[in-house]
């Protein structure tokens, strides 16, 4: 494969699991039909492309996602990836990144022998959802409404991109991911959501999830920065936490990726902060 691409598995738990991301840290040669080809070629779920835009000493990029199938507006698991493969050439330290749903600060530093990344999400947004299209999601799952919790309604939450967030009342729901892709794809599509963002609350701090992403053409996400993000907003806006507040994510866990997400939820409105560890592949 003849592309400058370099390969890291973000939120990842002690060098494994986690999720692939590819990082281009100088795409200026490149056009969108040349980064769609990278990323497709990837395979990854995102590919991230780079573009230094800073003034003399300013660390400020443009920054572009693709999946294999179409750009996206947002990606935390890439953005994560990228952070750290800056961090370890660069340094450690706080960079900007213009992406295309805003400015995302992030910052590096060391914490326990590696780079831990922080980004800061643009404001979230939270809406309700249509019954019809709540009806439509859940059979395309193949969820029944009684296996929902109902403490964690139902709804959009936003915080780069849209995802519907759905809370299963039990492990063992969560565990049985069966859906029909086609159709939650095509559902996905319409509506204009990136991921279904499914949850169980283990704790008023620990939550485990899984994220099907069928419009990335991808079945199942190992874990999905900018759906933690949106669902910080999402516990903030509906009370379901107390500001500041630090919530864990695990994912992957049902596919054999486990990965972990720390999500700080500060008080006020403004963006969530999303961390985690990164760590190259076959490096």
């Amino acid at each position: 494969m003849n592309n400058p691409a370099l390969r890291y598995t973000a939120f990842d738990v002690d060098g494994e699991g986690g999720n692939p991301a590819g990082v281009v840290l100088d795409a200026r040669e490149m056009d969108a039909a040349r980064m769609q080809k990278i990323a497709a070629e990837i395979g990854y779920s995102e590919t991230a492309f780079l573009l230094d835009v800073g003034e003399a000493g300013e660390r400020r990029y443009r920054i572009r996602y693709f999946s294999p199938l179409a750009e996206v507006a947002f990606c935390g698991h890439a953005t994560i990836a990228t952070a750290v493969a800056l961090a370890e050439r660069q340094g450690t330290g706080r960079l900007r990144l213009v992406t295309s749903a805003g400015e995302v600060g992030v910052e590096t530093r060391q914490a326990d022998g590696r780079i831990l990344a922080t980004l800061t999400s643009v404001t979230p947004g939270v809406r309700d959802i249509g019954e019809a299209d709540l009806a439509s999601a859940l059979a395309a799952l193949r969820w029944d409404a009684s296996q929902l919790d109902a403490a964690l309604p139902p709804r959009i939450a936003h915080a780069g991109n849209d995802h519907l967030i759905l809370a299963a009342s039990s492990r063992a729901r969560l565990a049985d991911l069966d859906y029909d892709q086609e159709a939650l794809g095509d559902l996905m599509a319409r509506l204009g959501w990136t991921t279904v963002h499914l949850v169980w609350r283990e704790s008023d701090t620990v939550f485990h999830a899984r994220d099907p992403f069928p419009p990335g053409g991808v079945v199942e996400d190992p874990a999905t920065g900018a759906a933690a993000a949106a669902f910080g907003g999402y516990l903030r806006s509906l009370g379901l936490v107390r500001p500041p507040a630090r919530i864990t994510i695990h994912q992957g866990e049902d596919m054999g990726r486990p990965s972990r997400l720390l999500v700080d939820v500060p008080p006020g409105d403004g963006g969530i902060e999303v961390s985690g560890t990164a760590a190259p592949i076959g490096g």
